[in-house]
C-alpha cells in the first residue's frame, strides 16, 4: 500500500468520463476508451463514483488497474445501498458483498473507501459507531482505509469526532461547500473534497486559493494540522507523516482537471 511507503500527497477528481472535458482537458480526437490513460498520467488520482451507483465487474477493477501507471491511486465510493439507509448498524452485509465484488483487483492502486452519508443523515452517536464497527481493516492480507462523509449538521461535534478517531476512519474535509466542514485529523491519513472551483477561472480556482490548499495538504502530510482551519477537537501532538488524498470535486466541474493539475504542479 502506498501508505507503507514515503508519505505522499495524491491530488484528482471525481470520475474520468464527463462530456464536456473532450476538447478542454482531453484533447480533440482523443478516444473514450483512452481517456482513463490520459487523466492518470496527468493527476495522481481519481475517485471512482459508478460504485456508489452500482456493482462494478471485478474485470473492470483489474483493467482500471492496468491501464494507469504505478504509483497512480484510486479511492472508491462506497454504494449507496449501504449508507443510505435508516439503521447503519444493519449495513454489515452490503460492506462485505462490496469488498469482495472486486475491488482487490486494484492491488497496490487500491485507495480509501469513502462511505458518503445523505444529507438527511442525522448522528446517531450508537448506530454510528456501528457502522464504523463494521468497516473491516484489512482484506485477503491487504490493508484498507475507510472515511466517512458526514454531510449533516449534526455530526459537526466532538462526540462523532472521538468515535471516527478511536476506531481509526477518516472523515471527509468538505471543503468550500455548503456540506459541514470538519478538519479534525482522525485516521493516519486526510481525505480532503474540495468544491469551489467556478467556471470563469482558468484553474477552477484563483491562485490564492490554490496556493492555500496546498500549503494545508503539505502540513497534513507533515504530520501536523493547519492552523487556519478550525477544529472540533485539540489539535493532537504532531504525528508521524500521512498520506493525504486531495479531490477536487463538484463547483465548475469543467475546471476540475485544470484546478488538480495546478495543485499538482505547486506541490511539485
Amino acid at each position: 500500500m502506498p501508505s507503507a511507503k514515503a508519505p505522499r500527497i495524491y491530488v484528482g477528481v471525481g470520475g474520468w468520463t464527463f462530456e464536456p472535458w473532450r476538447g478542454v482537458f482531453y484533447p480533440d480526437g482523443l478516444t473514450q476508451k483512452r481517456e482513463l490513460e490520459y487523466a492518470s498520467r496527468k493527476l495522481t488520482s481519481i475517485e471512482i463514483n459508478g460504485t456508489y451507483y452500482g456493482s462494478q465487474k471485478p474485470e473492470s477493477f483489474r483493467k482500471w488497474h492496468d491501464e494507469t501507471p504505478e504509483g497512480f491511486v484510486f479511492s472508491l465510493k462506497g454504494p449507496r445501498f449501504t449508507t443510505n439507509r435508516r439503521v447503519l448498524a444493519e449495513a454489515g452485509e452490503s460492506v462485505e458483498r462490496f469488498i469482495g465484488s472486486g475491488v482487490l483487483e486494484l492491488k497496490d492502486k487500491l485507495g480509501p473507501i469513502n462511505w458518503q452519508f445523505p444529507p438527511t443523515k442525522k448522528f446517531d452517536p450508537a448506530d454510528f459507531e456501528a457502522f464504523l464497527k463494521l468497516l473491516p481493516p484489512s482484506a485477503e492480507g491487504r490493508k484498507l482505509r475507510h472515511v466517512v462523509e458526514l454531510r449533516h449538521e449534526s455530526f459537526k461535534t466532538p462526540d462523532a469526532v472521538a468515535l471516527a478517531r478511536k476506531h481509526g476512519i477518516a472523515i471527509v474535509l468538505a471543503g468550500d461547500s455548503a456540506y459541514p466542514l470538519i478538519a479534525d485529523v482522525t485516521a493516519p491519513f486526510v481525505y480532503a473534497r474540495i468544491m469551489g472551483t467556478v467556471e470563469e477561472e482558468a484553474t477552477g480556482y484563483k491562485a490564492k486559493a490554490l496556493d492555500l490548499w496546498v500549503k494545508r495538504a503539505k502540513t497534513w502530510a507533515s504530520g501536523g494540522a493547519p492552523e487556519d482551519l478550525e477544529t472540533l477537537t485539540p489539535h493532537p501532538k504532531k504525528s508521524e507523516p500521512r498520506d493525504v488524498f486531495l479531490y477536487v470535486i463538484s463547483g465548475g466541474k469543467i475546471r476540475n482537471p485544470a484546478a488538480a493539475m495546478a495543485l499538482i504542479e505547486r506541490l511539485t
